[in-house]
Formats: structure tokens, sequence, C-alpha cells
């Protein structure tokens, strides 16, 4: 048995599921499942959301210890539910190390939807959300391109490995002035709406509710972590907003 080639699959399949946003239980429960489904029982794990280390050891062989780093986080529940369902499968199914090997690789290189997809439905989510929150038909349409500007910037900006506090910063600017601007000449009427159903999008959902969960989890390093994460993108999009609306009102004189 190759406890070392087992142990880099198993950190392999964690390595996904946290790059796709796992909660941190769930990346360690997988790896002891992979490890355990292959016969190896002394498996300790830690993991925060940039590093995975895991040891293992097998009787009258020496530990053998990985570590991976994590250096890009995305959201893409399907493959955290494919890595999931392999894992829990192997046992069962019978699947071989050279299975399981492949499947991951398959999934690791799955092709996310395209930009032209990504960019009209964050402006049908962003637009949705203005009506949502009380706006009329030509806010609905504005917040569509707002939504869609927001999305290009955030694909243009993350391909050239910008920050994603600059980039959070620069969609909140962009969504007040578009919004101000068109209540400004008429073409739209609530611009508190616009800016509210628009930012929707860069309101960081997920890290919040996965930093409750993992710190309720007992990951407490990660829950803190996560939290601090989606605070400091909050502070990005309110500084953002903020300067073009004190800017607007100083220069114009409200809406």
């Amino acid at each position: 048995m190759d406890v070392n080639r087992i142990i880099n699959v198993a950190t392999y399949a964690g390595k996904i599921m946290l790059e796709n946003g796992a909660e941190i239980y769930r990346v360690e429960e997988t790896i002891v499942r992979i490890c355990s489904a292959y016969g190896i029982y002394g498996v300790d794990t830690f993991v925060t959301i940039t590093v995975i280390m895991a040891s293992a050891e097998q009787k009258y062989q020496q530990t053998i210890s990985v570590v991976k780093r994590i250096k890009k986080r995305t959201l893409n529940i399907e493959k955290i539910s494919r890595v999931n369902d392999i894992s829990r499968n192997i046992r069962n199914k019978g699947y071989t190390l050279e299975f399981v090997e492949d499947k991951l690789k398959n999934i690791d290189s799955m092709k996310p939807y395209s930009n032209k997809v990504n960019v009209v439905f964050s402006g049908m989510v962003a637009a949705f959300f203005t009506l949502v929150y009380g706006g009329n038909i030509r806010d609905f349409s504005i917040a569509f391109i707002i939504g869609c500007l927001i999305r290009i910037i955030s694909i243009e900006f993350s391909s050239l490995e910008t920050n994603e506090f600059f980039i959070n910063i620069l969609c909140g600017a962009l969504t007040a002035v578009t919004a101000l601007s068109m209540v400004h000449f008429g073409i739209a009427t609530n611009s508190d709406k616009i800016i509210i159903g628009s930012i929707m999008l860069l309101v960081p959902g997920l890290a919040i509710t996965n930093a409750i969960r993992d710190t309720i989890a007992g990951d407490l390093i990660s829950g803190i972590s996560r939290g601090i994460e989606a605070f400091l993108i909050a502070v990005a999009i309110a500084a953002g907003t903020g300067v073009v609306l004190k800017l607007w009102f100083n220069y114009f004189g409200g809406v």
C-alpha cells in the first residue's frame, strides 16, 4: 500500500473543495474518509482557508506529512458536491486509487459557466434585487446594466490578479456613479434602490455563512479569518460607494 500516494490524493481532493468554497470541517472529513477507505486510519489534518496539512502513518512505516498551499478561492458548489460524492462512494463502489485520481483531475479541470453567461445572469440578479427592494422597471434596466458591468470588471481585473479589496472598491464606486448619474438625467427613478440591488452581487454571503459555521464547529482560526475577510469586503464596498456619494452630494447637492 502506497501511503504517500494515498495521502496526496486525499489532500488533493481537500484542496479542490477548499478552493471552491467548502467548509473546513467538510474538507477535513473528506481527507480522513478517503484515507480510511484505503486502510489508513492514523490520519491527522489541520486545515485553514490558506493551507492544508495532513499526516498519516501505517504500522512499521514512517509518518508521512503533506502540506498544500491554497492561493486562490472561488465558489463552485458543483465541484464540492462531486468530490464529496467520490469520497463517500470509494468503499461502497470499490473505486481504485487510479480511478479516484483521474476523477479528481477531471473535476479540477471543469470549466465554469462562460463569461457571457456570468455577465448576463449577474445583470439579472442585480436587476431583480432592485425590484425586490422597491425599484421600478426603469431602475430594473439600469441595475441590469450595472450588474453586467460589475461582472465584466471583476472578470477582467481577476485575470490580472488584482487585489479583491481594490476590485470591490472599484465596483462599489461604479455602482454609485452610474445609479446617481442615471437618476440625475431622468433615466432612472430611485438611486438608492439601484445601488442596494446592484451591490448585492458583491456582498460576501458565503464568507459570512462559512465564518459562522466554522466558528460553531470549533475551527476558530478559519472562522475568524473568514469573518475578517467578509468584513474587509464590506469595508471595500462601503468605501467605494460612500466616497462617490459624499463627492456627489458636495458638488451636486443631492440626487
